[in-house]
């Protein structure tokens, strides 16, 4: 269940929030270091990470899901956020080439058809970034944050969920190794967490994050196999058929 779109912007308003948003921002950049010209689509509670592409992509739109809510983006200029059920993206196919999601797969009831529909809108060259809760780390343990809310997952699950929506993994990193909570005095030395953490203690990281790319001969494949069972069914009915009327006879 999706938690509340107004504790999601409170929780990134605040100052815990704030060092979240710079830490997990600096992870995405070292995955996707440049953008230029491209269509970025944030889904779930997407919108505080989506601010430093706007300069360089060609489009930067967000769709958040129903059951979650919904808050204007940006607060200048026009509106880029639209409301929409996670199993029906209001996009045409292979319209995006990036998909950035967060407070996403945690929180779906709806998986397998939200996967679905980022693999139809992504293009063929598309790549997502996936950002979920740790399962040992201590934020999936305290629902003080939104991290602490839904399901968390640990490294290899993740990477079998996408495995199982037709994506291919490609790369990793993690991030948020500090404790969560209010203390200026940690917040102040959020960096040096990050370093000490990002060296020595990846597997108790707050959040792990997953780039991978759209599988594209996955979904043919599978259409294939459905077509060859349905045209070899009734040819075999028949010949059942006359074994079972000679029996009788």
């Amino acid at each position: 269940m999706y938690s509340d779109v107004v504790d999601l912007r409170h929780f990134y308003d605040g100052s815990l929030g704030q060092v979240v948003r710079r830490l997990i921002r600096r992870r995405m950049r070292e995955l996707w270091p440049d953008v230029t010209g491209q269509r970025v689509l944030g889904l779930g509670y997407a919108t505080p990470f989506l601010r430093p592409f706007r300069d360089e992509a060609e489009r930067v739109m967000a769709v958040m899901p129903a059951s979650q809510g919904v808050v204007f983006w940006p607060q200048e200029g026009p509106g880029l956020v639209a409301l929409s059920d996670e199993a029906e993206l209001p996009l045409p196919d292979m319209c995006v080439d990036r998909v950035l999601l967060v407070h996403g797969l945690e929180y779906t009831e709806h998986l397998k058809p939200m996967m679905r529909e980022i693999w139809r809108v992504m293009a063929g060259g598309g790549r997502l970034i996936a950002v979920v809760p740790n399962r040992r780390g201590i934020w999936a343990r305290t629902d003080r944050t939104p991290f602490g809310h839904g399901v968390p997952y640990s490294s290899s699950q993740l990477r079998h969920l996408l495995r199982a929506n037709m994506f291919v993994p490609e790369r990793e990193t993690c991030a948020l190794f500090m404790p969560p909570v209010q203390s200026r005095f940690l917040l102040t030395g959020a960096g040096a967490w990050e370093t000490v953490g990002e060296r020595w203690f990846r597997a108790f990281a707050g959040v792990h994050m997953i780039e991978a790319s759209k599988q594209i001969y996955a979904n043919a494949a599978r259409e294939k196999r459905k077509a060859r069972r349905g045209l070899l069914a009734p040819a075999a009915q028949p010949a059942f058929s006359r074994a079972a009327e000679r029996r009788e006879a």
